[in-house]
């Protein structure tokens, strides 16, 4: 039976596979289901705020009832009023995306410092290296 939590050697490979595959320098953290950080870094030449964005993002993907940044910004765009009930700490830029094990989220890859659509396929494609699941 697989484990429902994602590991540190998971977390690990995820950061490892986006600092590899960044065509720029970025931040990328990972959380458990909570939006705890499991493992995180900020590559050399990556703004200090990227820093805090991806946590954001991951956070985000972790807590929220959306399992995509992108998700969450589709829903909110169609109902801005909705704002005003969300978590402060919630992020809508590209780039957060909840990580799942037989379905189940698990935690979360938040990828900063690129333009979102690149983050994003970041996350996606670490994610998939290490042999976990994304939302389709």
């Amino acid at each position: 039976m697989p484990s429902t939590d994602l590991t540190h050697s998971a977390a690990l490979a995820i950061v490892r596979h986006v600092a590899e595959g960044a065509p720029g320098p970025v931040s990328v953290v990972v959380v458990d289901d909570h939006g705890e950080v499991v493992a995180s870094l900020r590559m050399d030449g990556a703004a200090l705020d990227t820093e805090l964005n991806a946590r954001r993002k991951a956070y985000t993907a972790a807590r929220s009832d959306a399992t995509t940044t992108r998700a969450l910004a589709v829903k909110v765009a169609g109902a801005p009023t909705e704002l005003a009930s969300f978590d402060p700490f919630f992020s809508f830029f590209l780039g957060g995306v909840a990580v799942l094990v037989d379905g189940d989220r698990v935690g979360a890859v938040g990828v900063s410092g690129l333009p979102g659509e690149v983050d994003e396929r970041l996350a996606l494609a670490a994610i998939a290296a290490a042999g976990l699941e994304s939302p389709s």
